[in-house]
């Protein structure tokens, strides 16, 4: 949904009122959509965060021809404020979020992030801190574990597949991704297996959200975006799961309602709202765009524009 980003932060990257607008990608990645924004808008100075290392050092190759019109910086994207007041930057006129997990990590087998093909279970975007998905899964209590998997992969069979970790782990300690897939396969019943893709997608999504904790940074992140974008900016987020989509949709509403009490003949400027939504509900991927990338297929767009500063 590339073009469909750009259209949506054009208006603000492109107002004659701000020559030399900020545009950040709060998910940096391999860069493609980096390059895009600096490509399609070229008075537009770029800040791009990614916690991922390699990323950086990828994408900061493939950018090198913009030179100094591009910053990339080592940040989770809740960070957001923080990187800004270091650059001297007090308000942007675009913001980009681009969820979830990317390609490259997807695509490198050691990361532990495919359920379809045998790796390390780790699973950290940053693997240079925290635990990753072996550790959770070998040392956390068995209601845990079971909490993890219905709240961020909204696992229905999770007490079945944690019973059989639990039993599995006190022989051997879980290391590898293909051991989990096959145990899981094994403790599914065979009516939950015939729907819905690879039965293990569901507990690889649940042990990467809680590696990296990306929902409680999603829930700090998206109003602290908020809060940096200028009177007249634009913030697009594609989401691919439901518990994302969820937590924007949440902030781009109560961003776009009223807040005044009720019976107000006339409502003052504090309780006005400060977004205008600019998706009617969640935008899809177009067939075509799904056929030529699969990844797309969960993809789920969101648009607003900040149109009030906060009253101080």
């Amino acid at each position: 949904m590339l073009q469909r980003c750009l259209d949506l932060l054009a208006p603000a990257l492109q107002d004659p009122a701000d020559p030399e607008p900020v545009v950040v990608d709060c998910t940096l990645g391999l860069g493609g959509h980096s390059e895009a924004l600096l490509a399609s808008f070229p008075t537009a100075r770029l800040i791009a965060l990614d916690r991922d290392k390699e990323a950086l050092r990828l994408s900061g190759e493939r950018l090198a021809p913009y030179g100094d019109r591009a910053t990339l910086v080592h940040a989770v994207y809740d960070e957001l404020p923080e990187v800004l007041e270091r650059l001297g930057i007090p308000k942007v006129q675009g913001i980009l979020f681009d969820l979830g997990v990317s390609s490259m990590q997807l695509d490198e087998a050691d990361r532990g992030f495919a359920y379809a093909q045998d790796a390390p279970l780790d699973m950290r975007m940053d693997q240079s801190t925290g635990m990753g998905a072996a550790e959770v899964l070998n040392t956390y209590p068995p209601g845990e574990l079971v909490r993890i998997l219905r709240a961020y992969g909204e696992e229905k069979q999770a007490k079945r597949i944690v019973s059989a970790v639990v039993r599995e782990r006190e022989k051997e300690p879980f290391s590898n991704s293909a051991r989990l897939v096959e145990l899981i396969r094994d403790a599914l019943p065979q009516a939950a297996k015939r729907t819905g893709g690879n039965p293990a997608k569901r507990t690889f999504q649940a042990l990467r959200i809680e590696v990296n904790g990306e929902l409680s940074v999603l829930e700090r992140a998206i109003p602290a975006a908020v809060q940096c974008l200028a009177v007249g900016g634009r913030i697009a987020v594609l989401s691919y799961h439901s518990l994302e989509d969820r937590l924007v949709k949440q902030v781009f509403a109560a961003g776009a309602a009223n807040t005044a009490p009720p019976g107000l003949p006339v409502v003052p400027e504090r309780y006005q709202p400060r977004l205008k939504q600019l998706t009617r509900g969640a935008e899809l991927p177009t067939e075509e765009e799904v056929a030529e990338n699969r990844r797309a297929a969960p993809a789920r767009l969101r648009g607003a524009q900040r149109i009030r500063e906060e009253e101080r």
